[in-house]
């Protein structure tokens, strides 16, 4: 079998090359652990999408994911973007009345945040 031959001479020969670059650089990189998770349900509608350019702009790491939302007793799904961002010692009022700036900018009844796996839910009155 010379293809599992050559297949296993090229993982040994990598193996090699990623042992070498370990043992020339055994303390060249940092590790940084981001303490808060914030996730935003935001809906996709008129004006989501600066909000989530600011959010990108603000904060260091950040992730988006879509999905269908079934909310507010409808039976129709509404597409909605959950936004997470990562992020250390961040105060949960400030976030709180971020995400109320930003459900009143996007003309919501309520939005939804969890903060540190809390789910907060922000109305109006």
């Amino acid at each position: 079998m010379p293809w599992m031959t050559k297949n296993l001479d090229t993982f040994n020969k990598n193996l090699g090359i990623m042992n070498e670059i370990k043992d020339k650089h055994p303390e060249d990189f940092k590790v940084e652990v981001l303490s808060d998770s914030i996730k935003f349900y935001l809906p996709r509608v008129e004006g989501y999408l600066e909000v989530v350019r600011d959010m990108a702009s603000k904060y260091r790491g950040m992730s988006l994911i879509e999905f269908d939302g079934y909310f507010e007793g409808k039976f129709e799904p509404v597409k909605y973007i959950r936004a997470e961002i990562h992020t250390s010692d961040i105060d949960e009022q400030n976030m709180i009345n971020f995400a109320n700036d930003i459900r009143l900018r996007l003309r919501q009844k309520s939005l939804a945040i969890e903060f540190n796996n809390r789910l907060i839910l922000i109305s109006e009155n």
